[in-house]
């Protein structure tokens, strides 16, 4: 992608908020292209509203699916997911691994005017230290961040940290902000370094200008729009007949039929991505793991994933895929009602049981899926009430442990750290179904400083293995990135990692 290269240099992840709903434009101030406002004609039809477009505090989809957009880190995944250059140039380690020199891109702009330098790099990632933002856990291993000079920077860290790359440029929660920014803003405003300005949010839809001052070649756009569009086979419908150009909100059920359709052009690529199911090990009986173990027992994963995608996913029982090199091939569950009923009576659990599950309307496989797995469990005596809520509901109602269980997915994985760690370590930021194990803890936690792949693979395997056998999380499938667009629309590469780079795009004559 030409905006992740600096033109000097040729170098080579769901929702709705009050603050994004108000149906009021939202002035971004200076730096806008000369078209600002026009959108392009360029609109990309997405299943979800943002959160908020604060990039250090949401943990949507959707916000990172505008934000990729309009901000920039410090290094960035290729299309293969190897690390490369973005607003630092170059680095080097020191000998002992624990300090790493980054050399900053020149000449950068800020969207408000201001310039990038290394104070940004160190406003940006000491305000999520200091605040213990979303991400906070990526620095575990970074005791100081300090401006050597206006373009160099240097992390100081407590260990090596052998993924370090992939930990603050894997996707936008890492983004650079200048130094000083109106943090109060930043939920609706938005000041980057990235190829388009965020220039209006309104219930239905966010807009994106140019940015003519972007560090690398300008974006062929004069700009786009994101719509929200909850129903897959609205969004295809709107796709089809014109009124949006892109969506990865496509029919799973009419993928194969898609293939031939010369109405649109169709990519599908294995993606990193994971969908799982969560139990509250914070609430009894769930907290009882012989009664999670029982429900994993009782579940069908293929046909799950087959209600759920149709042929764009794979069951798989442990979260990365099986074409990735970090795979691990373990599957302990196989489907057994009547094991399944042995692991309930042995836990106490004779009398009927109603389970809460949460899913959100904005992610349709959730409410499938979940229909599936309330008619496997019912010949259990489990009663399945499925809760279908907005997903601003939905994010709240996790974040405050407000759930029996909850099905969803993890997107834009790179590193095996990405797959486990914030997830089930103890009191990990995204650890929402309070599980501790301190035998995981540990795996992780050496898992994270080993410098040897083969080892720290190994590491990684045996946290899998007692992620699965615990049933922190119920594992169900690995899915294909499944995307649409105009026919003759160029410049636009689907990624495995789901990140959406519209900076090149142009539209069909």
């Amino acid at each position: 992608m030409r905006r992740r290269t600096l033109l000097s240099t040729l170098a080579l992840s769901p929702v709705v908020v009050a603050g994004c709903t108000t149906g009021e434009g939202v002035d971004t101030g200076d730096g806008t292209g000369a078209e600002a406002g026009a959108g392009g004609g360029f609109v990309a039809a997405i299943s979800a509203q943002p959160d908020q477009l604060d990039p250090h505090k949401t943990t949507a989809y959707a916000s990172f699916q505008i934000l990729e957009n309009v901000y920039d880190t410090l290094v960035v995944p290729a299309e293969d997911l190897s690390m490369q250059p973005s607003l630092a140039t170059s680095w080097t380690t020191s000998p002992d691994g624990l300090s790493w020199t980054f050399t900053l891109a020149e000449g950068v702009t800020f969207h408000d005017g201001s310039p990038f330098t290394a104070d940004s790099v160190v406003f940006s990632f000491k305000r999520i230290i200091d605040q213990q933002l979303a991400n906070a856990s990526r620095f575990a291993t970074v005791a100081d961040v300090v401006a050597q000079d206006p373009t160099h920077v240097v992390l100081t860290l407590t260990s090596p940290t052998p993924n370090l790359l992939s930990r603050i440029g894997g996707f936008k929660g890492m983004a650079i902000l200048p130094a000083g920014v109106d943090e109060a803003t930043l939920a609706t405003k938005a000041v980057g370094t990235g190829p388009f300005v965020l220039d209006s949010v309104s219930a239905g839809e966010v807009e994106l200008t140019r940015f003519d001052q972007h560090w690398g070649e300008r974006a062929t756009l004069p700009g786009l729009s994101f719509q929200f569009i909850t129903e897959p086979a609205a969004a295809l419908t709107a796709l089809q007949s014109d009124q949006v150009q892109w969506t990865d909100n496509v029919p799973p059920q009419q993928v194969e039929q898609l293939a031939g359709d010369d109405s649109v052009e169709l990519g599908q690529v294995a993606s990193v991505d994971y969908w799982y199911l969560a139990m509250n090990c914070a609430k009894a009986p769930f907290s009882d793991r012989d009664v999670r173990r029982a429900i994993a027992t009782a579940l069908d994963r293929q046909a799950i994933t087959e209600a759920a995608r149709f042929a764009t996913a794979r069951p798989n029982q442990t979260a990365i895929p099986e074409d990735s090199a970090w795979y691990y091939d373990y599957a302990p569950f196989t489907t057994d009602p009547d094991a399944a009923k042995a692991l309930l009576e042995g836990a106490g659990v004779a009398g009927p049981l109603t389970m809460g599950l949460m899913v959100t309307s904005e992610y349709p496989e959730t409410v499938t899926a979940a229909q599936v797995i309330a008619s496997q469990l019912e010949p259990l005596g489990i009663t399945v009430q499925i809760q279908t809520e907005d997903f601003a509901t939905w994010l709240d109602r996790q974040s405050r442990g407000d759930f029996d269980a909850f099905l969803l997915g993890w997107l834009g994985n790179i590193d095996p750290a990405d797959f486990y760690e914030d997830q089930h370590r103890t009191g990990g930021a995204n650890n929402y179904q309070k599980y501790s194990s301190p035998v995981t803890d540990d795996l992780l936690d050496r898992a994270a400083v080993e410098p040897v792949e083969a080892a720290r693979k190994a590491l990684y395997d045996q946290a899998a293995k007692q992620i699965v056998d615990d049933v922190s999380y119920v594992y169900l499938y690995n899915p294909d990135a499944v995307q649409a667009w105009a026919p003759g629309l160029r410049g636009y590469t689907i990624r495995p990692d789901k990140a959406i780079d519209f900076d090149e795009v142009t539209l069909p004559a």
